[in-house]
């Protein structure tokens, strides 16, 4: 039986904490690689073929067909080349890692920059350091999520569904799963925003104005949190 298959997956801090929560079960990203659908003679004139490049291997690219945009959606997220994964598949969580102040630089110890918990050895060659607190080992005072090692990390997560969607077509019970929450308590916050309008300014703040304007076809990849 093949081992289930994980991928990386980096979350911000407050997306890490309403992950915790259980506030943010839903995670949206740009299809990159993504043209224009456009007409193809070869297959009649209504037809239309999206192509991508390096969803599943960057050695190769792929085209899906649809007599609609929607149907090509809907393909491609049945494809299989999501490069988050797929249903039953495995995302282990990246977040920003930082050194305790409280220690000493002799003794310093890890911590989780999002709610400053310590970070824990796991699956150590020894055992015995399994569980403790780990070491400070980097450079700098601050480890960027790109750079946490697999086994600091202490989020996985399973995912549940993937699907194709336009970005402005999310709902607002899926701009709640989005994790928005954290946003109405932040200073000066409008407490007449939808949840929606909540994602729209995460969205922006993160990716610019114009990607929301733009509208464009995102992965929609909805997770579980399990042990590990």
């Amino acid at each position: 039986m093949s081992a289930i298959k994980e991928r990386p997956i980096l979350f911000s801090g407050p997306m890490v904490r309403a992950i915790l929560d259980g506030r943010k079960t839903v995670t949206r990203r740009p299809v990159k690689g993504l043209q224009i659908p456009k007409e193809d003679p070869a297959m009649g004139e209504t037809r239309q073929r999206w192509s991508a490049v390096g969803q599943r291997d960057p050695r190769y690219g792929f085209c899906v067909f649809g007599e609609t945009e929607q149907a090509c959606a809907m393909e491609l997220g049945e494809f299989g080349a999501c490069p988050y994964g797929h249903y039953g598949e495995r995302l282990w969580v990246r977040e920003t890692t930082e050194i305790d102040e409280q220690t000493c630089d002799r003794v310093a110890l890890s911590r989780y920059a999002a709610d400053q918990q310590p970070v824990l050895y796991s699956g150590c060659e020894n055992p015995d350091y399994t569980g403790s607190v780990a070491h400070w080992d980097y450079p700098r005072r601050s480890r960027p999520s790109i750079h946490m090692p697999r086994w600091s990390s202490r989020l996985l997560l399973e995912i549940t569904s993937v699907r194709v969607e336009r970005l402005q077509d999310i709902s607002e019970e899926q701009a709640e799963a989005e994790g928005v929450d954290f946003l109405r308590h932040a200073p000066e916050a409008d407490e007449t925003l939808t949840a929606k309008q909540l994602f729209e300014c995460l969205w922006s703040g993160i990716n610019g104005d114009a990607s929301w304007k733009a509208n464009p076809w995102v992965w929609v990849v909805a997770f579980k949190r399990i042990e590990q």
